[in-house]
């Protein structure tokens, strides 16, 4: 593979753009050998939801669309962020307050570090911020049919 592969999408701030942007990234990972049905893939598939959730609900209007970053360094490390134009960095909610939300980026830094890696909250230069994600690249090796016998 590659040493560096990288894919890109903008989406519009929108609730259907989550499902958009949890697909592209799913696809994209597919694409470079990372299988649908694994479990770092369902992780990814829930962090991504998070982050995307996270650019529609939280940027009050002010972030029109939302860009989704895929990188893969030399097969070693995978980088997926989220960035949008919203000035206000996240922060962690009260207890009382988090009944119903405020666990997202708790949930995403615990997935991350599950699989591995870690959580990442920068600001950007245009004022806006990215929270990625960055995970060491493990792409489960294909089963090897025994001799006389034929991949399903």
């Amino acid at each position: 593979m590659a040493d560096h592969l990288e894919a890109s999408v903008t989406l519009p701030s929108d609730p259907a753009s989550v499902s958009a942007a949890r697909a592209y990234v799913v696809g994209t990972l597919a694409e470079w050998g990372l299988p649908a049905d694994t479990e770092v893939s369902d992780a990814i598939r829930l962090i991504i939801s998070e982050l995307a959730t996270n650019a529609v609900q939280h940027t009050l209007g002010q972030s029109p669309t939302f860009t989704v970053d895929v990188a893969l360094d030399r097969d070693e490390q995978l980088r997926i962020g989220v960035t949008d134009s919203h000035p206000r960095l996240p922060r962690r909610l009260p207890a009382a307050v988090q009944q119903d939300n405020g666990r997202g980026l708790v949930i995403i830094r615990w997935l991350a570090a599950e699989c591995g890696g870690r959580l990442r909250i920068r600001p950007t230069r245009e004022g806006g911020k990215t929270i990625s994600i960055e995970l060491p690249w493990t792409v489960p090796a294909q089963p090897v049919p025994a001799a006389g016998q034929q991949e399903p």
